[in-house]
This record gives structure tokens, C-alpha cells and sequence, in this order.
């Protein structure tokens, strides 16, 4: 088993359900959630929307992190989230959703790939992250990953 940080946000319906519905899903299918930080609401990142809100839980899963991904990526889907990507350049378009899951933490794993990179390589920049990530993790195991991602 491995201690897995997913970083969950809603911006659009009901975004509280949004989250307890996903972590239900994720208890049904992946593995044992540990942990749960507070959920923060924080202003959209990456496009001008509605505000999110935000919360971080620690799980225990048996996946590997690409079957983990795959798992995540049908839950959102099955939330109703839409897959969109910028035609000239193949990256993501930031844009409302009922539900996004990251993986930010798979153990201490460092996974460079072109479909997954592990820890969230843009985690250490985004306030609706940390802030519940703080909650929840201790405190050298968050500085060792910040030294894995340096």
C-alpha cells in the first residue's frame, strides 16, 4: 500500500457534494482515505470563473500512479468533467468543472512522463493546494518532497 496527497476542487453545481462524492467514488474504487484537510474556497487559477473550493485527502491504494490516474480520470468523467486541450499546442485549457483530482504525492515516487508528473510539479505554486496540504501532511515528509522536486 502507499500514502497518496490528492488534491481535489469544484467550481461549478454544487461544489461541497462535488467533493464528498468524489471521495466516496475514490473509497469505492481506489483505496482507504487516511486523511481529509478542511475545504477552502479560493479564486479560480488559470482563467477568470467562479471560485472553487479546494480540499487535500491523504489515501492508501494498491494502484500503480498510472493505473491510479486512469482511475481518476473515470471518476471525473463519470462527475461530468470534460476533457479540453488547446488544438495548436495539446495542453490543458483551464476552464469550470464539477470535479478535478491531482495526484500531488505518490510515497516519495518521481514520475517525469508525458501524461503524469509526480509530485505536482506546479504544487509548491498554488495557495489551494498548500494550504490544505499543510493540514494534513507532517512537515519533513513536505520538505523532502520539495527537496525531490528541486
Amino acid at each position: 500500500m502507499e500514502d497518496v496527497f490528492l488534491g481535489l476542487g469544484s467550481n461549478i453545481g454544487d461544489r461541497k457534494r462535488h467533493l464528498t462524492q468524489a471521495i466516496e467514488y475514490i473509497e469505492d474504487t481506489i483505496g482507504v482515505v487516511k486523511k481529509r484537510s478542511s475545504v477552502i474556497e479560493t479564486e479560480s487559477w488559470g482563467f477568470k470563473s467562479t471560485p472553487f473550493l479546494n480540499q487535500v485527502i491523504l489515501i492508501s491504494t494498491d494502484l500503480t500512479p498510472l493505473e491510479l490516474m486512469k482511475e481518476l480520470q473515470i471518476i471525473e468523467t463519470k462527475m461530468g468533467r470534460k476533457t479540453k486541450t488547446n488544438t495548436f499546442s495539446n495542453n490543458p485549457v483551464y476552464t469550470d468543472r464539477p470535479i478535478d483530482i491531482d495526484i500531488l504525492i505518490f510515497g516519495l515516487q518521481k514520475i517525469k512522463m508525458p501524461q503524469l508528473n509526480i509530485p505536482h510539479p506546479k504544487m509548491f505554486e498554488r495557495d489551494f493546494v498548500l494550504i490544505p496540504l499543510r493540514e494534513i501532511i507532517d512537515h519533513s515528509l513536505l520538505q523532502q518532497i520539495h527537496t525531490l522536486c528541486s
